[in-house]
């Protein structure tokens, strides 16, 4: 990977953050020539506090919910003016992706805009105070999904935003983690190569809102990725391809090391092994 940095050190990101690692590496991937849209969310925060910007390269942060639709008009822009070679890449979190900007983002793949859209999903609002969104794994502890005495946290199954962005038919859809670099950089490289819509999803753990040791952030995406939890795949012409395939490692080395599975029972960490063995097909 080339040791130029255009996506700074010296931010306020919290350490072992995961969302940081992935733009780090997406930026080496993207290269000098490229705009980011930036939807409101800790990447906005840690990397854009004025008079200072993380990043070495064209970037405009917009509200939670327009970010597609901002990417778009300046991809068009690029457009008009003769310029097919730089990048458009929108950068949000799973909130801004998955539940207030998915309308809008609905609608710039229905269209195909010419946009590259990259989502780091680290399963809840973590800027706002950790409240749960549609990425939010069933059973998690958040501060709107708490653990009482009757409910243990949420009782909704991740949204699978994958299978439904790739409805819309776009040219490339993927997944990838911070814990697989060769494997982001080749997705991240390939899906700028294209024109036309294209969404990537990448798992960045955080720190504070999973509850964790920071030297273990890309231990926990290697470990979302062997129990099942987490699926590396790519989605072309509706077809998926699985990059790395699960070791079906049970899911409750995954939990242990996190807060925010702490309360789960034996009981109810069965009833979520057995919708991983579900999803993989296994017994």
């Amino acid at each position: 990977m080339p040791e130029n940095e255009l996506f700074t050190p010296g931010h306020t990101a919290c350490a072992g953050c995961g969302a940081a690692i992935a733009l780090r590496m997406v930026m080496k991937a993207l290269g000098p020539d490229t705009i980011i849209v930036n939807a409101t969310g800790c990447s906005e925060i840690f990397t854009s506090k004025y008079p200072q910007s993380a990043w070495r390269v064209p970037y405009i942060h917009c509200l939670f919910e327009n970010a597609a639709p901002v990417a778009a008009g300046v991809a068009k822009a690029l457009e008009v003016s003769g310029n097919d070679h730089t990048k458009v890449v929108v950068i949000a979190g799973d909130g801004a992706t998955y539940d207030i900007g998915f309308g809008c983002l609905s609608g710039a793949l229905e269209r195909n805009d010419n946009i590259l859209y990259i989502c780091y999903d680290n399963e809840a609002y973590m800027n706002t105070g950790v409240q749960r969104s549609g990425a939010t794994p069933f059973g998690t502890n958040t501060t709107t999904s708490q653990v009482g005495s009757k409910i243990h946290g949420k009782t909704e199954w991740k949204k699978p935003i994958l299978d439904i962005v790739a409805a819309h038919h776009i040219p490339y859809a993927a997944s990838t983690t911070i814990a697989y670099f060769a494997d982001l950089d080749r997705k991240v490289k390939k899906a700028a190569a294209m024109k036309g819509a294209r969404f990537i999803n990448i798992h960045a753990p955080c720190v504070p809102g999973w509850g964790y040791d920071p030297a273990l952030s890309v231990k926990l995406s290697k470990l979302a990725v062997e129990t099942g939890m987490w699926k590396m795949c790519e989605i072309e012409d509706g077809k998926e391809t699985i990059s790395v395939p699960p070791k079906m490692t049970p899911v409750v080395e995954y939990f242990k090391l996190q807060k925010r599975f702490k309360h789960l029972t034996p009981e109810e960490i069965e009833v979520i092994q057995k919708k991983i063995n579900a999803v993989w097909g296994k017994q």
